[in-house]
């Protein structure tokens, strides 16, 4: 089955951004539901995304198991999966996480750039990896069956989450380093070990993880996906946007103050540039997925392949990620 799945968007969600989804023939989306809310403010989040849910029922539902792809490509609708960029919804209370994924979630992210209570984000000048209480999480979302995404993480903490972990990990969300060395983009290390651990890595559309920017050529980013499909092969490979369509400038500020600093973090923007960066020419909403597909053909993928990254791999992914395991 040919299936198109981005696995991560933080879009300023409306019907028009739905249906554009569903003209892009997307199945499956990752959404992002929080980068620094506490539990209380992610349980608000699910009750917003349950009046979406119910206002546009004709285009979207949420996606709790692979099968819920499979009835999206069948009823031709978008299954909307919930997933967090920071662990903060469990706070410092491990029962938390079986009430995430009871709540939907199925992503959850050990850190946001900084050190947190797991993990070592990878904006931190020490990389101390995952804490102890890091381990026990990781253990727990294994069992509930919610996926460890490290997108935002170290080198250290990756790669020891890699080991920890009893379940394949994900990058939803990064390029490789050898072709831009952004401080969120990852190392040939890192991407040869969750190949090697039946992983998987998104890469990412957001313009400060592009070579050159929003000037980022098409075929340098299909280029790129071709050069890693030659050191690691295929099937670890898929795409997770990080489309932000839509989004006001004063959301990036959020995502990248958050409640930790009183001073302005710029992360990877700038002073002259504090916003969301442009999007490329030819990635400005989803229906470009279509280019995308194009533009892997051009740099020589075959059809069977280009299935894979464009989808075919993520839903072998949730397939084998989201069961549950009782206590």
């Amino acid at each position: 089955m040919k299936y198109r799945i981005d696995n991560l968007q933080y879009c300023n969600w409306s019907r028009d951004i739905f249906q554009i989804n569903r003209e892009a023939n997307l199945d499956a989306v990752h959404v992002t539901l929080v980068y620094h809310e506490d539990y209380n403010e992610f349980i608000q989040r699910t009750k917003e995304w349950k009046k979406f849910f119910n206002e546009n029922s004709d285009l979207i539902f949420l996606g709790k198991s692979f099968k819920d792809i499979e009835k999206a490509k069948l009823e031709k609708k978008t299954a909307i999966f919930f997933g967090f960029q920071n662990c903060s919804p469990i706070e410092d209370n491990i029962a938390l996480v079986e009430k995430v994924y009871e709540h939907g979630c199925r992503f959850m992210q050990l850190t946001y750039n900084n050190q947190s209570l797991l993990a070592t984000g990878c904006y931190e000048k020490n990389d101390s990896g995952v804490t102890n209480f890091g381990r026990e999480v990781i253990k727990e979302m294994n069992r509930v069956g919610i996926v460890i995404d490290m997108s935002h993480s170290s080198e250290k903490s990756t790669l020891e989450a890699i080991e920890i972990s009893s379940r394949p990990i994900a990058i939803t969300h990064a390029n490789p380093s050898f072709w831009h060395s952004a401080r969120r983009n990852k190392s040939e290390n890192i991407i040869k070990r969750i190949s090697e651990s039946n992983g998987m890595i998104g890469f990412s559309l957001y313009p400060h993880h592009l070579k050159n920017g929003s000037n980022c050529e098409l075929n340098d980013f299909c280029e790129m996906i071709a050069k890693t499909a030659e050191k690691i092969g295929v099937k670890s490979l898929g795409i997770g946007s990080d489309l932000c369509q839509d989004q006001p400038d004063y959301v990036v500020e959020w995502m990248r103050n958050g409640r930790w600093t009183k001073e302005q973090d710029f992360g990877e923007g700038s002073v002259n540039n504090p916003g969301f960066p442009k999007q490329p020419s030819w990635f400005q909403n989803n229906n470009d997925f279509k280019n995308i597909q194009k533009g892997l053909k051009i740099v020589g993928f075959s059809n069977e392949n280009i299935r894979d990254i464009m989808g075919a791999n993520w839903f072998n992914f949730f397939k084998s990620s989201f069961s549950h395991q009782s206590v």
